[in-house]
């Protein structure tokens, strides 16, 4: 079936924390209501400054939200990946968006209409209590990125971000996560990462290519990111 049918949307739905255990009728509510987006590589989700009053949920590719500078240099809030659900504000405030949001690749979005989200979350109390929890642990999430931006070198930043993305010691990169895609996650230029890259390589802390990131030294790693044992 096409990935714009309702019905395929519907189990997507019972995966989601906040509508698990629905009502299949209520499901089908919301499912019918959505509706289909596909956006190109590059092209904007939605825009800083403009109203969006979705729930988003990414079906297929990937996603980054970011703050932009009146010079055009971007500050990456998070990237988001298949099954993930955004923009949780807009559901329950009537205010401009506080971020843009940029397709990376070719990617599918389902906008749940704002209506149908409200009204299932005012009848169930539990759902409401984890969307508040998600918004909580976002603005702990962008409180840490506050303090690790004003507070740490971009190398030590490097070697956070690498530990707490590695499995089994190996980062796998995305095709769009170029050096320029991580030096604006990290809050820097990507001459500036590119040297933190080289210093982290030459200490023999890791090693790099295009596919990947493997952390030869973890426990030096963590020394560089400023870690506590």
């Amino acid at each position: 079936m096409p990935h714009h049918d309702p019905q395929t949307l519907i189990p997507h739905l019972q995966a989601i924390p906040y509508f698990a255990g629905l009502e299949p009728a209520l499901l089908l509510e919301i499912a019918q209501a959505a509706i289909w987006r596909e956006y190109a590589a590059g092209a904007m989700v939605f825009l800083e400054g403009e109203f969006s009053l979705n729930l988003y949920y990414l079906a297929f590719g990937w996603i980054k939200v970011v703050k932009m500078s009146a010079e055009g240099r971007e500050q990456v809030l998070r990237f988001l990946g298949p099954g993930d659900v955004f923009n949780e504000v807009g559901v329950f405030v009537s205010r401009p968006n506080p971020a843009t949001a940029i397709a990376l690749e070719h990617c599918g979005v389902w906008l749940l209409q704002r209506q149908q989200v409200r009204r299932v979350l005012e009848a169930h109390p539990a759902m409401l209590l984890q969307v508040l929890e998600n918004m909580a642990r976002r603005i702990a999430y962008l409180a840490e990125m506050v303090a690790e931006l004003s507070l740490h070198t971009v190398e030590a930043r490097l070697a956070r971000l690498l530990l707490d993305q590695a499995q089994g010691g190996v980062v796998q990169r995305q095709r769009w996560n170029t050096q320029a895609e991580m030096a604006a996650r990290l809050g820097t230029v990507p001459d500036v990462l590119s040297r933190a890259l080289r210093s982290l390589s030459d200490a023999g802390l890791i090693a790099v290519d295009r596919q990947q990131f493997r952390i030869l030294d973890a426990r030096g790693l963590s020394e560089r990111a400023l870690l506590k044992e």
